[in-house]
């Protein structure tokens, strides 16, 4: 595994940011929202956006006074369709650390 590859998934290993992504899967939103979703305080929601933004896995927009975010939905949207098709196939109820994360 090449050091980009470990520091891709050392950026989205991290619980608010794997949230964040989670969130974003479903809907493109404004940070105010995002924090509700996500039940985190808008510092620390800003931060793990700024760092996902760094790493191009979510883009934003402004639009007025306000940043909408969006997952990059030319590559990690199909990564989280995998991850999510292989849980289901793979992983049922096998892998304790799924319920860590709910």
């Amino acid at each position: 595994m090449n050091c980009q590859s470990y520091h891709f998934f050392t950026v989205i290993s991290n619980k608010t940011r794997w949230k964040i992504i989670n969130t974003l899967y479903t809907s493109d939103q404004f940070v105010k929202d995002i924090c509700k979703g996500v039940n985190e305080e808008q510092s620390k929601v800003s931060h793990s956006l700024k760092v996902l933004a760094d790493c191009n896995i979510v883009f934003s927009e402004r639009q007025g006074k306000y940043i909408k975010y969006s997952l990059n939905k030319k590559t990690i949207r199909p990564l989280i369709k995998l991850l999510n098709e292989h849980i289901s196939e793979f992983c049922k109820g096998q892998c304790k650390l799924l319920k860590e994360c709910k």
